[in-house]
């Protein structure tokens, strides 16, 4: 009695005077105390999992409504028969009121993904319960032994995410070994997992555009002819010619741009070559009919391109190239000699320009301007 006493002192606890049944009190005191001192067991029975997760496909609280997958992963599963996994998606970490928005009501579990239950769907079956149908309950009668204790997956799909941004909700899973699951507990574990808005990427791409005229020298193949002369960036110089032969001059052209829709290369001039009065008529083809470039001695001045894939707009896109090497009288509207129908890196095109005389044909210096446009379309 006395020894009693003494430790009822020694833990604070307030002993009765007289003879009325001290012990009975001490005792009754000594056991309260403790139970005030001893941790309460954990909300959810069975072993605890470790290295738990929760990872949402789809994290945005205006995901489309039953579109998301929540996959569990945890560590330390218990090698033992279960016949029932519980996950209650709750507000709190031992409650069973669902987070506002969350829907369960399509529900499915991707047995094929999920190692906790060997990655087969083979005797399962689901329900669900609760006022968003968050709390689901997966049952097998005969049951399966985990094979993956370390890392063991549980993926849930067809979910709804809740509509309230950054804040934590609870991830509650439990195993049974029994189909009641609540009767003979295995596992369990606690995650949480957040919904957010995310940040909104934002930046600006600037519209690039490169078009240079560059040279090309003599005795070059270009569309299927050879320059007898070099060209420069700004002149297409012929230099003397003959009723004998033809004079051809080659001038590369390079673009390049990233507008969507590409760009197109016109070529257009300010009048024929001429002296004083006297000017050089074109062949007789157009840029949307182009026609072969008459034999040497006639007088004629035209152009042509190696660009094999022009736009139909203006006519068949291979109208330049095929059957043979066509040819067309330049005019002073823009005609199309180059096109690329989306952004496209560095692209040279050949375009041969060829004269023509005949032995009628007047004496002078004969001259016009060739003026290239390059037109990104965005």
């Amino acid at each position: 009695m006395e020894r009693l006493q003494r430790a009822a002192r020694v833990l604070g606890i307030p002993v009765p005077i007289g003879p009325s049944r001290p012990v009975r009190y001490i005792l009754c005191a000594v056991m309260m105390l403790a139970a005030a001192i001893i941790p309460s067991q954990a909300a959810f029975a069975g072993s605890t999992m470790s290295n738990v997760s929760v990872a949402v496909s789809d994290p945005t609280p205006t995901a489309p409504s039953a579109s998301v997958a929540y996959t569990f992963t945890g560590t330390g599963v218990t090698s033992t028969n279960i016949e029932c996994i519980q996950v209650i998606i709750a507000t709190t970490a031992s409650g069973t009121t669902a987070p506002t928005g969350f829907s369960g009501a399509s529900v499915a579990v991707s047995a094929g993904t999920s190692t906790l239950v060997n990655s087969s769907g083979s005797g399962w079956s689901l329900a669900t319960s609760g006022s968003q149908n968050n709390i689901l309950q997966y049952t097998n009668s005969t049951g399966v032994t985990p094979s993956t204790l370390t890392g063991a997956t549980f993926v849930l799909t067809n979910l709804t995410n809740p509509t309230l941004a950054d804040t934590a909700f609870f991830y509650q899973l439990s195993t049974y070994d029994n189909t009641n699951c609540s009767s003979s507990p295995v596992d369990n574990a606690l995650s949480q997992f957040i919904v957010t808005n995310g940040s909104v990427v934002s930046f600006t791409v600037d519209a690039t555009l490169s078009f240079t005229i560059n040279a090309v020298s003599a005795s070059t193949s270009c569309d299927g002819t050879t320059t007898t002369s070099a060209s420069t960036p700004t002149t297409i110089p012929f230099g003397s010619v003959t009723a004998a032969s033809d004079a051809v001059v080659c001038q590369d052209l390079r673009a390049a741009t990233n507008a969507s829709n590409g760009y197109t290369i016109y070529l257009r001039d300010t009048g024929a070559p001429q002296s004083l009065s006297n000017a050089i008529a074109g062949p007789p083809g157009s840029n949307g009919s182009p026609a072969a470039f008459p034999a040497a001695g006639y007088e004629a001045y035209g152009y042509t391109t190696n660009d094999a894939a022009l736009s139909t707009t203006y006519g068949a896109s291979n109208r330049f190239t095929s059957p043979s090497q066509e040819w067309a009288a330049a005019t002073t509207t823009n005609a199309e000699i180059a096109y690329q129908p989306s952004g496209v890196g560095i692209t040279d095109y050949d375009i041969a320009h060829q004269v023509g005389v005949s032995t009628t044909t007047h004496a002078g210096n004969y001259t016009t301007t060739i003026i290239y446009t390059c037109t990104p379309i965005y």
